[in-house]
């Protein structure tokens, strides 16, 4: 596994724990000494414990060397950053090709080299090419198989899937990729075997059709509050619908994190490039980065039209809970718009902090939900921690001196809210 980010760490550790022998692979020395002593340098829930119990067991291990493992390997995964590159949205693949240079010198026998980092279609034979072209004596088949994982419950969206889908075209490589997902495909698992070019493609518009039915539902949402609707009774109600579904349909500040951003910034570049533009998936993404700005405004509004000399208490940094990923998290939009409107912002997130600090100075930090909301003039929810669901309003609203909620997350309801002497504000209700 040559990756050890979010993505290679999940993948290693539930792998190793099928039973295979893992090495996995990353340049960063000081993480794969972390990593060597069963430290996990991410939060994911269940990973430490999945790690630990591996490494016990030598079925899971770290390094910075490459040569050995990949001449031993069967099966060498690509699971290196595809970060969005800079000018033009398009995925940035040098860690890829990169990648590809550094383990061509050290094929030994079949291999299958398989993509599970996010990828633009038709970037599975250009690594074929070019490592045709730096081992032309070599034996091996290029594979796509992109995962589908949701941060904060990833380790049981790899044992359950709802699919597994591997893009290959070698008879050699499907022999090798069915033994690998052997355990899953005996619980009942779909294994999907698609061309390279579909595996590829399929990742993108997945994530790229979620998050239209967030930007979905975050115009609902608005639309609910000009026709005194609610929301949440609308998303249920279309929700049942089998044909809709009712994940991915709860407002909020708009979408953020690894993916979302990324794979639809990518795929609007992809179908530019083609020529085939996809202008409802543009709109989802210009929906999206509205969104955020919307919310800095609405809290404005609510602090009685300006934030200015005011303290502001933030519950919620990530881009949403059970994880400390705060990339492209509506925080970063919404935090420093408040400071340039004249806010005291005060900050807390379970596991956020120490990836958000750097990125949002000027945030006083705290170290609970109560101590954030001391003396504050509003409260923010921003990230829908459970942790936050159990406060007594009460409590939160004593240690203001202020009295306004702004729930950006629907965690409460406005009946309880008002009771507790809020004056408080939800989305879409």
């Amino acid at each position: 596994m040559i990756g050890a980010g979010y993505v290679g760490l999940v993948s290693a550790a539930c792998f190793s724990e099928f039973g295979w022998k893992v090495t996995c692979i990353d340049k960063d020395p000081a993480k794969i000494d972390l990593l060597n002593k069963g430290h996990v340098p991410i939060y994911e829930p269940r990973l430490d414990e999945l790690l630990e119990r591996n490494l016990r067991m030598g079925r899971i291990s770290f390094s910075t060397d490459l040569a050995k493992p990949v001449a031993e390997a069967e099966l060498v995964f690509l699971a290196v950053g595809t970060p969005m590159r800079r000018g033009d949205g398009h995925a940035d693949l040098s860690f890829v090709f990169q990648a590809v240079e550094d383990l061509a010198p050290h094929l030994k026998g079949f291999t299958v080299i398989t993509t599970k980092s996010t990828v633009p279609v038709g970037t599975s034979r250009e690594i074929e090419k070019r490592l045709r072209a730096l081992r032309p004596d070599a034996e091996f088949a290029v594979c796509s198989n992109p995962e589908f994982l949701r941060e904060g419950s990833a380790i049981y969206d790899f044992t359950h899937p709802d699919r597994v889908l591997v893009g290959c075209d070698d008879d050699r490589a499907r022999e090798v990729m069915e033994r690998l997902y052997k355990p899953l495909a005996l619980r009942n698992a779909p294994v999907m075997f698609v061309s390279r070019e579909s595996a590829e493609l399929a990742k993108y518009a997945a994530n790229a059709f979620l998050a239209m039915k967030i930007s979905f539902i975050n115009e609902v949402a608005d639309l609910c509050e000009a026709v005194d609707a609610d929301v949440q009774e609308v998303a249920t109600a279309i929700g049942a619908d089998g044909r809709i579904g009712n994940k991915f349909l709860h407002p909020g500040p708009g979408y953020g994190g690894s993916c979302f951003p990324k794979d639809v910034a990518a795929l609007i570049r992809i179908a530019r490039e083609a020529r085939s533009p996809l202008s409802l998936i543009e709109q989802v993404q210009t929906v999206n980065s509205e969104r955020k700005i919307a919310m800095a405004k609405r809290i404005e509004h609510a602090a009685g039209g300006s934030v200015a000399g005011k303290t502001v208490a933030v519950l919620g940094i990530a881009f949403k809970p059970d994880t400390d990923d705060i990339r492209e998290a509506p925080s970063l939009i919404v935090v420093p718009m408040l400071q340039e409107k004249g806010a005291m912002v005060r900050g807390y997130d379970p596991h956020a902090r120490e990836n958000a600090e750097a990125l949002l100075p000027g945030v006083v930090w705290c170290a609970s939900a109560l101590e954030a909301v001391e003396q504050a003039d509003v409260v923010v929810v921003l990230t829908e921690w459970n942790e936050f669901r159990a406060l007594s309003l009460e409590s939160l609203r004593s240690r203001m001196r202020g009295d306004v909620l702004v729930d950006l997350r629907n965690v409460y309801e406005p009946q309880q809210a008002s009771a507790a002497g809020f004056s408080y504000a939800s989305i879409g209700r």
